[in-house]
């Protein structure tokens, strides 16, 4: 059983992001994204409305309570702008393992970098931490998402078929990719660490 701190603020950085837990006070400064509806086109829970946005931001904030979730806003330290937000989820404590997801920027910060350097920090804290592997999933046709999963060394494990409800509706597969914690040692550290 991993001993992890759900109170204690875990502070992520190096010279470009910035990463600390998600607090009600940040939500005001998060909620220029509800505008931004491409952001939202393959989410699960609805953010594009500041009132649904603040919803799933209040969601997240209990799940940290619960022990559940670790929520965390993101920072781009070349602008000290609010830059969108990402966490852990899904965490096993008995079996080391979590997810990583619900992972979002605003428009104006995709194809800066911004999502690699998050990623390493992430991947670092988490194998650093007793946790021996990092799932992700992600709508089949969320083509973004995925290529960018990919270039930081996860690797495809399958497609869960027709298993979430989209929000409009609609059912979608998902793609499961993960990364281990002997792969982020040996090779995929330094690998990402080179893209920085």
């Amino acid at each position: 059983m991993i001993d992890f701190d759900f109170t204690a603020n875990h502070v992520l950085e190096d010279e470009i992001a910035l990463l600390r837990p998600l607090k009600e006070g940040d939500i005001e400064c998060l909620l220029q994204f509800a505008h931004q509806p491409d952001i939202w086109s393959f989410a699960t829970q609805k953010g594009d409305t500041e009132e649904d946005l603040k919803k799933y931001l209040l969601l997240a904030i209990e799940g940290r309570k619960a022990k559940k979730e670790y929520p965390f806003v993101i920072i781009d330290k070349r602008t000290n702008a609010y830059a969108g937000s990402s966490r852990f989820y899904d965490i096993k404590l008995n079996q080391h393992n979590l997810n990583l997801g619900y992972t979002w920027y605003g428009q104006q910060f995709h194809g800066t970098g911004l999502n690699k350097h998050c990623k390493y920090l992430l991947f670092d804290f988490a194998f650093n931490n007793g946790f021996e592997r990092v799932e992700f999933a992600a709508d089949t046709t969320n083509v973004r998402s995925v290529a960018a999963m990919k270039s930081v060394g996860c690797t495809v494990e399958g497609i869960l078929r027709s298993n979430v409800i989209r929000l409009d509706g609609s059912r979608r597969d998902t793609i499961v990719l993960s990364m281990l914690k002997k792969e982020w040692e040996h090779t995929l550290r330094q690998k990402l660490e080179d893209k920085l």
